[in-house]
Order: C-alpha cells, then sequence, then structure tokens
C-alpha cells in the first residue's frame, strides 16, 4: 500500500486530474470503486479501514484485488506519459526503425530502405547510438536485398557506432563506480576520479560527443557536491570547458545539455568564490534559455534565480537578494522540489544576514516535512544545513530550551554520519556553537578564539563559501561585529576580491 500511496504523490496535480478522467472513462460498471480508492489513497493521512469505507464491511480480498488493479493501470498511465515527454527525436528514429522491418516483412525492401536511411539520419544527427546499432543490423540483415548498398561503409558506419555505444557504456560504469566509492567513509576525490577514468579508458582529449561531456561534468559535479571540494575537479572541469567551447556549435543541437553544463560550470565556479567567471557563465546560460522560443525556460528557471540569488547575496548585494527571491512563484515549481527547496532555504538565509530572525524563522517553518522525507528528496548534507540554520536562529532568538532540544537532537541523529563520512569541519563547529550555547562566557578566551581562527585558516582557499558562511557567525559573535559583513570580509580575503560585482541579467 506504501508503494502506491508514494506513486500517487509523486504525480502533479495536473496528472492526477488527467488520471481520474482516464478511469472514469476506463469503467464499464457504475459501482466500480476504483475513483474512490485513488482519492482515499490521495491524502495526507491514509485511513486504517479502506476496505470497510469503500465496501460497508471488511472486505480485505476485494479490497487487494482493488489495489492491485488500480496500480496497474497506474503504471500503464506513467508509461504512457513518459513516452508522450520523451525525445520526439528519438521516438521518431524507433517509429520509423519499426516501420521498416514491417516494410520487410511485407517484401517491400525499396520502402524499406528509404525508411531506414530516415531512421539513420535522425538518429546520427541526435547521436542516438543505441538506436543507430539497431538500424545497421538491420541493413545488414537486408544488405544482399539492395545492390547499390556499399557493404564494407556500412559495417564501417556500423562499427564506429560500437565504439560510441562502448564509450557511453564505459561513461555509465564510471557514474556507477563513483557512486559506490562515494558511499565509503572518507573518499578521495581527485583519486576517484582520475583512478576511474583510467579504469575505463575516458578521457576529454579523445573525441567524445557532447552528451559525454555533459555526463562527465554532471558526474564530477555530483562529486563535488557531496564533498565540498570544488576545488578538487576544478582542473578536470575546466579541460571539459576548453572541450565543451570546441563544440560550441553543437549548442542548438543539445540545447537542453549545453544549458545544465552552462550551470554546472557557473555554479563550480561560485563554489570557488570566483564570482565573475560564475556570473558569465550564468548570464550566458539565460541568454540561451531564450532560444527554441524558451522552450527550457522554465525547466532552468529555478536553478538559475537559485544561482543568481547567491551571486547577489556573496557579492554585498543580499537586500538585493531577497527582492528577487520573494517575486519566484514557489507554487509554479513546487515539483521540481530539489531546486525550490534550496532556494527556501536561501532566502532564509538572506533575512539572516538581515538580522530578520523572526521572519527568517518562520519561513523555516514551513518546512514541515520529517528530516527523513528531506534526506530522500535532497540527501543529507541540505538536511544538515537546515539543521544548522535552524539552531543559529533560534539561539539569536533566545528561545533556550528549543536550542537545547536541537542541540541534542543534531546530536543523536547525525552525530554517527558526520564522523564516518569524515565531516570533520562540521563536527568541530557544532561543537563551537554548543560550547556558545553552554559555556557563553568561554568564546572571548584565548583558547576559543584559536580554535575558531583555526577553523577559518585550515585550507582556507579550498573553503566552501556555504561553509565558510558559517564560521563566519561564530567569528562574528567573537568580534560582537555583523555577521553579512563578516562573512563578506572573510569571503573577500580568501577570493582576493576588494568588493562585490553587481549581478544583472
Amino acid at each position: 500500500m506504501s508503494t502506491l500511496h508514494a506513486i500517487i504523490a509523486s504525480l502533479s496535480a495536473e496528472d492526477k486530474k488527467a488520471f481520474v478522467r482516464n478511469l472514469k472513462e476506463r469503467n464499464k460498471r457504475f459501482d466500480t470503486k476504483n475513483v474512490e480508492l485513488f482519492r482515499l489513497l490521495d491524502s495526507a493521512n491514509l485511513p486504517s479501514n479502506i476496505d470497510v469505507i469503500l465496501y460497508g464491511t471488511p472486505s480485505k480480498g476485494a479490497y487487494h484485488a482493488l489495489t492491485k488493479r488500480l496500480y496497474d493501470v497506474l503504471i500503464d498511465f506513467i508509461a504512457i506519459k513518459g513516452f508522450e515527454k520523451e525525445s520526439s527525436e528519438e521516438m521518431n528514429a524507433l517509429k520509423l526503425l519499426l516501420a521498416s522491418r514491417i516494410f520487410f516483412e511485407q517484401k517491400q525492401p525499396i520502402i524499406a530502405f528509404k525508411t531506414l536511411a530516415k531512421a539513420e539520419l535522425i538518429a546520427s544527427k541526435h547521436s542516438l547510438f543505441t538506436i543507430l546499432n539497431e538500424i545497421y543490423q538491420t541493413l545488414l540483415l537486408h544488405a544482399h536485398l539492395n545492390s547499390a548498398l556499399d557493404l564494407q561503409t556500412l559495417i564501417d558506419r556500423y562499427q564506429a557506432n560500437k565504439l560510441n555505444m562502448e564509450q557511453e557504456e564505459n561513461l555509465n560504469l564510471f557514474y556507477a563506480t563513483i557512486q559506490a566509492e562515494l558511499n565509503q567513509s572518507n573518499p578521495s576525490i581527485s583519486d576517484i576520479i582520475h583512478r576511474n577514468l583510467d579504469k575505463f579508458n575516458i578521457s576529454i582529449t579523445k573525441n567524445l560527443s557532447y552528451q559525454s561531456l555533459f555526463k562527465i561534468l554532471q558526474i564530477t559535479n555530483q562529486v563535488a557536491y557531496i564533498t565540498r571540494d570544488y576545488h578538487a575537479i576544478l582542473p578536470f572541469i575546466e579541460d571539459a570547458c576548453q572541450k565543451i567551447e570546441a563544440t560550441e556549435r553543437t549548442k542548438d543541437k543539445y540545447l537542453h545539455d549545453h544549458l545544465q553544463i552552462l550551470y554546472y560550470l557557473a555554479n563550480t565556479y561560485f563554489r570557488i568564490k570566483n564570482f565573475e567567471l560564475s556570473a558569465s557563465y550564468l548570464d550566458a546560460m539565460w541568454l540561451n534559455m531564450s532560444l527554441e522560443n524558451n522552450k527550457y525556460s522554465a525547466v532552468f528557471e529555478p536553478q538559475h534565480e537559485l544561482l543568481k540569488s547567491l551571486l547577489l547575496i556573496y557579492t554585498g548585494n543580499n537586500d538585493e537578494a531577497v527582492a528577487h527571491i520573494t517575486k519566484f512563484n514557489f507554487e509554479k515549481f513546487k515539483n521540481k522540489s530539489d531546486y525550490a527547496l534550496d532556494l527556501k532555504l536561501t532566502w532564509i538565509v538572506t533575512l539572516f544576514f538581515q538580522n530578520k530572525y523572526k521572519e527568517a524563522f518562520k519561513t523555516l517553518q514551513e518546512f514541515n516535512h520529517s528530516d527523513q522525507w528531506y534526506i530522500d528528496k535532497t540527501g543529507y548534507i541540505w538536511v544538515i544545513q537546515k539543521n544548522l540554520i535552524e539552531i543559529l536562529l533560534l539561539i539569536e532568538l533566545d528561545y533556550v530550551d528549543l536550542v537545547e532540544s536541537r542541540l541534542s537532537s543534531f546530536k543523536r541523529k547525525y552525530n554517527a554520519h558526520l564522523q564516518e563520512h569524515n565531516e570533520h569541519a562540521v563536527l568541530v563547529f557544532f561543537k563551537l556553537i554548543t560550547i556558545f550555547h553552554y559555556k557563553l562566557e568561554d568564546i572571548y578566551s584565548e583558547t576559543f578564539r584559536i580554535k575558531v581562527g583555526n577553523l577559518l585558516s585550515a585550507s582556507s582557499k579550498d573553503t566552501d563559501v556555504f561553509t565558510l558562511s558559517f564560521y563566519a557567525w561564530i567569528k562574528a559573535k567573537i568580534d560582537k561585529a555583523n555577521v553579512y559583513t563578516t562573512c563578506l570580509d572573510c569571503i573577500g580575503e580568501l577570493s582576493q576580491l576588494s568588493g562585490g560585482t553587481k549581478i544583472t541579467k
């Protein structure tokens, strides 16, 4: 039941309405209870006796049969919706391929070869290597029916495509292996990336496809996000960037991938505090979002707005960031929960920097799901950041009992995870804010100042922007200074920027 409930919860409001219409159209009898069951399952709090609600008396057998039928219809509906959203080019190539095979069966080779030629043209243009493999196998199987076909040329195309397929397979193996190794304690980014690139014979100096470059950047950015060590992947990112610029002519062909790559680059340079270069890639992303009649504008708007807001904050334009985020339509993008959640948490940070602690805490309380729910949606890093921000807000609001409760809860829930993943900086910071709460007088001692100084200076040039923001809070408390100003000063010292650069579209 939890599976069916979870599937229904994943549907958008529009999809739910469409599914109910679909159910009503399929129903042949007036007493079919599948719509009623769907509505019961589409509620936050599931009743414990759904069979009694549906049938008037306990009817476990009929109830389970009904849920099985609803599950099957729901899976069919989702699959059909998925096909509708699939790349039109991919679907067109597949349709042509299947049609050609029917023509061969019907002894219509001339029409079959013409249809296959159209399919090959589409698949080649869009690097659909798996479909191309099927096309070439179909051509080879029927090559004897076409005397004008150069068999060796066809074999060469087939073998070249096999190399492309192998490259894609190696990238998938690369991705799977890295994911597995990241789950181990204390991963070394540089070692993981380069060792597995060698293992699977992947090099950006080779003639990679644009999608391959995209996938590699996607993987390395995920690695950096998990470990928050963007400097470790920077040389690799910059090499890939040069390759991307060399293939700039393909951006219209792969506009979606191109936009995502621009975001990855903008985000990487932001995280290492190169704000000017980050802003330039973000501007390029904004311009490209308008191509093809704004085809992907809505798709990329949340992540673009997130990074733009962050650039505003960390270049000294926090008030403008607040005004910017306030205009964002969270309801419109509620189904893109990852970036929407990031943006709302960023909003809380901007209010925090304005010393609007009550407003920030009220906004934070809108995160009304459990920590586990957010871990499933966004991962541990986001949840740990949210919890730390909440503790700092409660300290600022002087909610003593709540601070003690949250400190105890955080330690109980996440201490083991942080130790297992060698999150030394977070553990030290948590210890420092615990001292701040329980032994306020100690924060002005020389010992405490040295600990904070060590935290700020340790590998300072590699310190992530967000991590640095937490450090800046404790430093501001020691110095009795403004938190936002202290944060900007710390970032300015480390990034060697004299002041904020105003970021605009």
